[in-house]
């Protein structure tokens, strides 16, 4: 996982350090110490806390995902958490995974189909109902590209 340093310069180095600081209304010294390694063990450190650095600790701190869902707002997304994987428990096999993943798929489709059949029209209250179908299949696809990259999908688990 790339440190937030790493991220926060490759950002800066989009616009330019200074123009961010400008932008910002901060000094571009501070900018600078954000997009450098921050060890607060590490007295030599040139970096200083930046606010990616922030933003976890608050995460981490209240256990507020809500937080996370507004920055992805802002990015023009959402969030999705990445689902635990527990060798033992979730082992199953490709096909079942497959079928998992068409029935959710099927599942958002019908909704669809429910809401437009009536008045050939998507209202809010179905917007939320096709949105709520869609959040599932994307649980379900990220589990299965999971337990593929974890390497769970084995014959002998059929």
């Amino acid at each position: 996982m790339e440190r937030s340093d790493e991220v926060l310069k490759r950002a800066a180095d989009k616009i330019g350090v200074k123009a961010l600081a400008a932008e910002l209304k901060l000094s571009p010294a501070l900018v600078y110490k954000w997009c450098q390694p921050f060890d607060p063990e590490d007295p030599d450190s040139s970096g200083t806390r930046n606010p990616l650095d922030r933003l976890a600790q608050i995460i981490e701190l209240t256990g507020d995902v809500d937080l996370v869902n507004w920055v992805c707002h802002q990015a023009g997304g959402f969030f999705t958490p990445n689902p635990e994987v527990e060798q033992g428990r979730f082992r199953r096999d490709l096909l079942m995974g497959a079928q998992g993943l068409v029935k959710e798929f099927s599942d958002m489709l019908e909704e669809v189909s429910r809401a437009m059949a009536d008045d050939g029209a998507i209202t809010p209250t179905e917007a939320a109902r096709i949105r709520k179908h869609w959040e599932v299949l994307k649980r379900v696809a990220e589990h299965f590209v999971v337990c593929a990259e974890a390497g769970l999908f084995h014959e002998e688990d059929a």
